[in-house]
């Protein structure tokens, strides 16, 4: 605790020297007012902080905005030299003549946790109250609740590959199918024919069996039938 308000007191008076440095001497009084509490998650490319102020008895030229950070490290001036660019890490945002200000903090990172100040000031202004800072905006970016982006991406892959197994494997599954059925259906066919088979051969069988048994049977009197018809033919064609 010792260290975080030794932190804040050197905060407090790096402040007080850069507003000094600007201009810390006049007679026109600036009120600046900012979120106190802002919560991303990594996945914003971007974050901005919003900042706002008025003025009372200040000249009509534009104030000089100022913006420092205060967190794990040292406090820090940021964006002395302007940062218009979006390929810098923070981009700060202009429209003086509304009263507003924005600082954009650029690939959001776990780092960029701390607590962002706006100021306000009239340089040529002498008295201190033309020069103000808002109370800070702590600026939280989370990590645990959401998988990283490189995890997402790998989960993205497995599952990929795990729908092509799956199926990989229904296809495989089908083909043999059919082809199991076609074996059964083939081999039923052959057994069918085998069975046509044996039973025709069965029929033949005993057909043959019956007519031997039936010519058993009757043959000795067909043979006496003849043989009577023979002679009596004879002793027709004998008589005068």
């Amino acid at each position: 605790m010792e260290t975080v308000n030794r932190g804040k007191i050197l905060l407090g008076l790096e402040i007080n020297l850069v507003l000094f440095y600007v201009g810390a001497v006049g007679a026109c009084t600036v009120s600046v007012r900012q979120p106190h509490y802002l919560e991303v998650d990594y996945t914003h490319k971007a974050v901005t902080i919003e900042c706002t102020f008025s003025t009372t008895g200040c000249p009509s030229e534009q104030p000089m905005s100022l913006w420092f950070r205060y967190g794990a490290q040292q406090p820090e001036n940021l964006c002395l030299d302007g940062c218009r660019s979006e390929t810098d890490k923070f981009t700060v945002g202009e429209a003086l003549a509304q009263n507003r200000v924005s600082l954009t903090v650029n690939r959001v990172t776990s780092n960029d946790s701390a607590i962002y100040i706006c100021g306000i000031a009239f340089p040529r202004e002498k008295t201190s109250r033309a020069k103000q800072t808002g109370e800070g905006t702590t600026l939280v970016v989370r990590e645990s609740k959401l998988l990283s982006k490189e995890l997402q991406s790998l989960l993205t892959v497995l599952l990929v590959l795990l729908s092509i197994y799956i199926t990989g494997v229904c296809v495989a599954f089908i083909v043999l199918s059919k082809s199991k059925s076609n074996i059964l259906r083939n081999r039923e066919t052959k057994e069918d024919s085998q069975k046509k088979k044996s039973a025709r051969r069965i029929f033949q069988e005993i057909a043959q069996e019956l007519y031997h048994k039936r010519y058993a049977e009757t043959g000795p009197q067909l043979e006496k039938d003849n043989i009577y018809e023979n002679r009596r033919a004879l002793s027709n064609c004998e008589r005068p």
